[in-house]
């Protein structure tokens, strides 16, 4: 019997941690997006205070799981079409993320330069204010599929825990990578887009699965790659 349980709670545990990184991807690129605005010497203080912040998140979420049940339940109805507090959460925090990342774009292409050589970065409690903001967007994804998986704390917290600290590692490599390569910045701004268009179309009960926005990224990331391959070559010549 104890060998039965043992076996199941492996595989939820297993199963879970792999679907919690998956899921914290788009919450590790905004994340890295946001720190490269900061002081070089500031950047690992803040991606470990947003993943610390994103961590604690999701187990106050757990904690509150018939409470996340209650966010579902329709709060508005207009003709056939219902509103929850989770909609408006998606729909809100979707917004966000595109406003943001538009932003970003734009300055990165108008005024990014003029920024650089004046030394003015973004500041510090703002990057954590706004990572801690959509922290709780992307956690009630995180939480919804832990609860839907397992019925189980201790293999959810336990999921949670070691997601976080597979990001810990992958967030240095990442901020790393999208500061040295303009163009990875930018694919890494379309993802913030396509992740945002993705929580508002959530909000108005359009279910777009992430499978297809996670392909789309990553073709993209991986001709990105055999063009920087590329230009390598070229300069070894």
């Amino acid at each position: 019997m104890i060998m039965s349980h043992l076996g199941e709670w492996t595989a939820s545990l297993l199963t879970l941690t792999l679907l919690e990184i998956i899921l914290g991807v788009d919450n590790l690129v905004f994340i890295s997006v946001l720190c490269d605005g900061l002081p070089e010497e500031q950047r690992q203080k803040a991606w470990r205070l947003g993943l610390s912040a994103a961590w604690i998140t999701r187990l106050i979420l757990l904690f509150c799981a018939v409470w996340l049940a209650q966010l579902s339940k329709p709060l508005l109805t207009v003709f056939d079409f219902s509103i929850s507090i989770r909609d408006l959460f998606l729909f809100s925090g979707g917004m966000f993320l595109v406003a943001k990342a538009t932003q970003e774009i734009h300055n990165e292409l108008e005024s990014s330069r003029h920024a650089k050589k004046d030394g003015k970065y973004h500041s510090f409690y703002k990057v954590i204010a706004q990572i801690a903001v959509l922290d709780i967007i992307f956690s009630l994804d995180s939480v919804i599929t832990a609860i839907g998986l397992t019925n189980q704390f201790w293999i959810m917290a336990i999921a949670i825990t070691i997601a976080i600290i597979v990001m810990l590692f992958l967030c240095a490599p990442i901020n790393r990578l999208i500061g040295q390569h303009p163009t990875i910045r930018m694919l890494a701004f379309s993802f913030l887009i396509l992740i945002g268009t993705m929580l508002i179309a959530d909000g108005l009960h359009f279910h777009i699965p992430r499978g297809y926005i996670y392909f789309a990224v990553a073709f993209s990331i991986m001709v990105e790659s055999l063009n920087l391959a590329q230009a390598v070559k070229r300069q070894q010549r």
